[in-house]
């Protein structure tokens, strides 16, 4: 089983519109319209058994619109291949009892965004948040590191998860983007030996880079092979969990450049399905 634990999509009606301007500020180009139809196609062509959805609340008032989102988009999906989590925003009023609500709604986990969210992940708003999450089991997906619209702004850094897993041990945490974009020297330094795992996403393979001059040419935006297998190794590949950041890669292409990284075949497993398996509790209905 192949399971693409790192995408995005938004509601048809807007999602051609955000998808868009997201690419123009970011200089990059989209694979696919960000709908769930064309994730489930994406997929398909990929070879992927399901693909989770990570919802991102940019203000405090999407929130419980989101997370009604998920819930209807795993009813209707959840035998098709995709899986929606929930989101929360750290300035949200009653984070708590929405966070139980999420868990009613039987929404495995959350996203959060500190980058667009504008806080730090130990800041006290988030580690409300985080805390009871842990309480609750719910999982927990972070953008972790600089993000590629936003140069040079880091709310994410490996020592400020280092600080968040001290305080909450027992918090399942995920690290995307190889535990931080473009902190990727630090991050095996600073949180290997904690139990944070990290995700694969818009951190392997190349970039669709628009061709208006923005990004140089030629540039290594995303890591080389020998230092994705050396973060990969000093995590254990029991704890890297496989993902795209779909629509800002093509899943196709991620699941050649996974396979094609020179990895153990059990460590490839590890990473393209078995490790997501077991903490979705897939053995269990979805």
């Amino acid at each position: 089983m192949i399971v693409d634990f790192h995408t995005h999509t938004f509601p048809d009606r807007m999602a051609a519109r955000t998808v868009q301007m997201l690419g123009q500020a970011a200089h990059i180009h989209p694979q696919t319209d960000a709908t769930v139809k064309q994730l489930l196609a994406s997929s398909e062509k990929a070879g992927i058994d399901l693909s989770v959805i990570l919802p991102v609340a940019t203000k405090p008032s999407q929130v419980e619109t989101i997370n009604n989102s998920a819930a209807q988009i795993n009813a209707l999906y959840k035998e098709k291949g995709v899986l929606s989590f929930g989101g929360i925003h750290p300035a949200y009023e009653h984070p708590e009892e929405e966070l139980e609500r999420i868990v009613s709604l039987g929404l495995k986990g959350i996203k959060i965004h500190p980058v667009y969210q504008g806080q730090n992940i130990d800041d006290p708003g988030y580690l409300r948040i985080l805390k009871k999450a842990s309480e609750l089991g719910l999982i927990v997906v972070t953008h972790a590191g600089q993000d590629i619209g936003f140069p040079g702004v880091i709310h994410c850094s490996p020592q400020m998860c280092r600080h968040v897993m001290d305080l909450i041990p027992s918090l399942t945490l995920v690290l995307a983007h190889m535990g931080g974009w473009h902190d990727w020297d630090e991050v095996p330094e600073v949180l290997k030996d904690t139990p944070v795992y990290i995700d694969t996403a818009f951190s392997l393979g190349q970039v669709d880079t628009a061709d208006d001059g923005h990004w140089p040419k030629g540039e290594p935006y995303l890591l080389s092979e020998d230092q994705a297998v050396r973060i990969i190794r000093a995590f254990g590949s029991e704890r890297v969990l496989f993902g795209t950041d779909c629509p800002w890669a093509d899943q196709r292409d991620y699941v050649r450049a996974l396979r094609n990284l020179p990895l153990t075949e059990k460590e490839k497993v590890n990473i393209l399905g078995d490790n997501a398996v077991k903490l979705l509790n897939l053995n269990k209905p979805v």
